[in-house]
This record gives structure tokens, sequence and C-alpha cells, in this order.
């Protein structure tokens, strides 16, 4: 009686101990185990766990060589130690290396056509950049145009107004000049009016004279 009660308290006790600490096992990859109700034979069977499904051992019985464990489902029975091992199968360690490295691969795709577009994108850049450099430059040629077109039109313009002066000027001495032309010609005129009135009063005054003085010889010869 004695012996029995001290096997429940240890059984007890590393069942509590089992429970607080859960640890991860994965079916070996070489059995599709059953997973009991108890720890033995005789208790019935709940299910048929297949080789590599983790499960999460809540206690092991090493006098019966069964472990209490969970299923991803939360089912909770008892299999045997001896088919639990630590980490996962080999087959599904190399299942999960041939997805991390499909993944990786994928990865490493997708990063080159990450640079592939990076470097698109980059060489992309640098036409526009030599595009706006001659763009840049045509407007800098173009502006320098503009400014000599500028300093040229203004350099016109002076000389326009310098030669608008000029004709100004000329067409004042052209007035002068044409006033002084009909100046002239008017004293011109009163010259030559001036010299027919004059010849007209000596030819007056001889018409008046000469006869005169014909007669006063006349008489004179008569005297005689």
């Amino acid at each position: 009686m004695m012996k029995t009660t001290l096997r429940a308290i240890l059984f007890t006790l590393i069942f509590s101990a089992s429970a607080a600490y859960a640890a991860p096992a994965w079916v070996s990859d070489e059995f599709e185990i059953m997973l009991r109700s108890g720890p033995s034979t005789s208790n019935a069977i709940q299910l048929m766990i297949g080789s590599g499904m983790q499960l999460e051992v809540l206690e092991s019985d090493a006098e019966s060589g069964y472990s209490r464990v969970r299923t991803p489902g939360g089912t909770e029975g008892w299999v045997l130690s001896r088919y639990l091992m630590n980490e996962s199968s080999a087959r599904e360690q190399l299942e999960r290396l041939t997805s991390d490295l499909t993944n990786a691969n994928s990865r490493g795709t997708s990063l080159g056509s990450q640079l592939s577009a990076i470097k698109s994108e980059y060489d992309s850049a640098n036409r526009r950049i030599d595009t706006l450099e001659r763009e840049k430059a045509a407007a800098e040629k173009e502006l320098a145009e503009v400014r000599s077109t500028a300093a040229n039109v203004l350099g016109i313009n002076e000389q326009n107004r310098s030669l608008l002066d000029e004709l100004a000027a000329a067409e004042i001495r052209a007035d002068t000049l044409e006033q002084e032309n009909r100046q002239l010609s008017s004293q011109t005129m009163r010259y030559w009016f001036m010299s027919g009135a004059l010849v007209l009063v000596i030819g007056i005054i001889l018409g008046i004279w000469l006869p005169r003085i014909r007669w006063q010889r006349g008489s004179r010869y008569d005297r005689f």
C-alpha cells in the first residue's frame, strides 16, 4: 500500500513537471504511430499520426515508455517515446531546405529583377541628364544670340536716332536754304525790277532830253 501511494505521488509530480514544460518533438519519418488514450497498448487508438508531424510533448513516462503529447489540432494522447525525435526528420528538413532554397532563388530572381529595373532607371536618368544638358547648352547659346541681337538692336536704334537727328538737322538746313533761296529770288526780282524801272526812266529821260537837244541845235543853225 505504501509503495502504491509513493508511486502515485511520484507520478503526480512527474505529471506536474511535465505539464509545466511542454517540449516540441517530431514523429520519426520511418513510422506512422498510434495516438492512444493511455500509456499502454491496451488503451484505445485515437489517431494515426503520420511521420514528420510536430507534436507538443506534455509529459513522459519512462516506466511505460510512453509520452503524453498534443497534436497541432489540439488532440491529446499517448505515443511511444522511442518514435519521437528532438528535431524534424531528415525528409522534413530536406523539404524545408528545398523550400528555403526555392524561396531564396525566387528572392534572388526578384532581386535580380529589381536590380535590372534600378539599372534601367539609372540609365534612363543618365539619358535624361544628357538631354537636359544639351537643352541647357542650346538655351544658353540662344540666350547669347538674343543678347547679341538685343545689343545690335540697341546699337541700330542709337544709329537710327542719330540719323533721325541728322535728318532733322538736314531738313532744318534745307528749310533755311530754301527760305534764303526764296529771299534771294525775291531780292533778285526786285533788283531786276528796279533795274528795269531805272532803264525805263533813263529811256524816258533820254527820250525827252534828246529831242530837246536836237531842237536846240537846229535853232542855233537857223540863226546863222
